[in-house]
């Protein structure tokens, strides 16, 4: 009985020494600027969480996006692939029929796979049709939206002709139209409440803010508190729910067991002015391939794991989190080809870690217009947009009342130039030196002949693979999105 008893108390010693999978916490916000966050560089916004995220954390200063626009961007961070991979383009809305592939593994999925309990609260733009809902592809839990809050009566040009806004919960639409001022508390309330009914066992928590997207509202408490009008005061609040994330981590005992990610879909929507976000001191923002479109900023906190106080500047990108949590829960990768990579050197600050790429490229559209390596990138002649005149101001873009918007399913450079408040200008051939120049300012391409050359056949295999319209390249590697019945 003796030797029965000790043998079953040896079981249970090691079965409680063995460390748990760890908990994966997403939090997404949605056109927020590199420079909106205190430790990004805001003086007017004050964001405490977030910034005792970083501190406590590691912050990343290149780190990017796929592509600098909300369906594009949220795909490749689902899949681990750049967007164009999986045939994804542009931002899209209640007209679309298509949608993610099922026969895409998901990041939720993957981590289903190793017992972990799901849950998505806010935006998921990957898909309008049942099909494509949330609870089809990985989420045992969904409260949400299905596109962007500007498809509906307060998109600024295509107000008359937007139906009103469905509300998800679950499978089930159960409001129209919300009050978009309680997204944020709400979407924090479930997911904190998620963190609380399921801290016993691993979790992957996806938090995909629906602000400071144009058109943003602040609750009650948040509403003419910041020194920076209504967009410091949504960015405020979306700190808030970063802090009640971090808070019920901690209440729950489960902070050593939980990685938290924070960052942003996209650069800022600078035509809007007083209700956009900054870039500074990087070049554009949303929509385009320079700096402040895809260059977004990123924060990283797991005690005990990711060291606190660090600031990694290896380019990375949202491509590499599903490769990396593969690694870290043991789930097994897709089979399909993925183009992220594991970044857990880096996320534990091991010496002399460097960038899992040898280069990271940057779609437009179906246009590859960009190619980052090490500290040089090189854009390749390509149209992109510019905010027409001065930025709008309270919710109206640039030029309002002179625009003539184009049809919202024309999602070109054109189309999204008529419909915001930008031009169409070109590019050509410029290379420029990140580290040095981070604004892309100074074209240095006549004198680096050799860099150019070496960024240009770095780009060749991944034009073959996904294509390039730019250089009427049709890929031999995309693969095709979901069609609704």
């Amino acid at each position: 009985m003796r030797l029965l008893f000790a043998l079953f108390f040896a079981t249970l010693t090691a079965s409680a020494a063995e460390p748990r999978l760890p908990n994966v916490v997403l939090i997404l916000a949605d056109d927020l600027g590199y420079a909106d966050l205190g430790c990004f560089g805001a003086d007017k916004i004050k964001t405490p969480n977030i910034d005792r995220m970083a501190a406590e954390g590691m912050k990343f200063t290149s780190f990017y996006v796929a592509q600098a626009v909300c369906s594009a961007s949220r795909a490749a961070l689902m899949t681990g692939c750049y967007a164009n991979r999986v045939g994804m383009q542009g931002a899209l809305n209640h007209t679309s029929k298509e949608g993610i592939h099922p026969d895409e593994l998901l990041l939720p999925e993957m981590c289903q796979t190793v017992g972990y309990t799901t849950g998505a609260y806010g935006k998921w733009h990957l898909g309008t049709y049942p099909l494509f809902n949330p609870l089809r592809h990985g989420f045992d839990e969904f409260l949400g939206i299905p596109y962007s809050n500007d498809n509906t009566k307060f998109h600024p040009s295509l107000a008359k002709e937007m139906p009103p806004l469905p509300f998800y919960d679950g499978l089930k639409v159960t409001e129209t139209d919300p009050d978009q001022s309680q997204f944020t508390r709400r979407f924090t309330e479930r997911a904190t409440s998620f963190i609380e009914r399921h801290k016993g066992r691993p979790f992957f928590l996806y938090l995909p803010h629906v602000m400071p997207h144009v058109p943003i509202f602040a609750s009650d408490a948040f509403r003419g508190k910041s020194a920076a009008g209504l967009y410091g005061d949504v960015v405020e609040e979306l700190d808030w729910s970063v802090g009640q994330i971090l808070d019920a981590i901690k209440r729950c005992g489960i902070e050593r067991d939980t990685l938290v990610v924070f960052f942003s879909d996209n650069g800022p929507f600078l035509s809007y002015g007083n209700h956009a976000g900054s870039a500074k001191p990087l070049r554009e923002g949303k929509l385009t391939t320079f700096e402040g479109g895809v260059r977004v900023p990123f924060i990283a906190r797991w005690p005990g794991r990711v060291p606190a106080g660090q600031v990694c500047d290896e380019p990375v990108m949202e491509i590499d989190l599903l490769p990396t949590v593969a690694g870290l829960t043991g789930a097994k990768p897709p089979e399909r080809k993925i183009d992220g990579r594991n970044m857990i050197d880096l996320l534990e600050g091991r010496p002399n870690a460097k960038s899992p790429h040898e280069a990271l490229m940057f779609y437009g559209g179906s246009e590859l217009q960009a190619i980052r390596s090490g500290e040089w990138k090189l854009h390749f002649p390509h149209p992109y947009i510019t905010v027409d005149g001065e930025p709008g101001r309270d919710g109206k873009p640039a030029k309002f009342g002179l625009m003539k918007p184009k049809a919202i399913t024309q999602s070109g450079v054109e189309g999204i130039a008529s419909r915001h408040g930008y031009r169409v200008e070109k590019t050509g051939l410029a290379l420029y030196h990140l580290k040095d120049d981070p604004g892309e300012t100074r074209d240095v391409a006549k004198e680096q002949p050799e860099i150019v050359a070496r960024l240009q056949k770095l780009a060749e295999p991944m034009r073959q693979e996904l294509g390039d319209a730019l250089m009427k390249v049709k890929g031999t590697e995309n693969r095709p999105l979901g069609m609704s019945p």
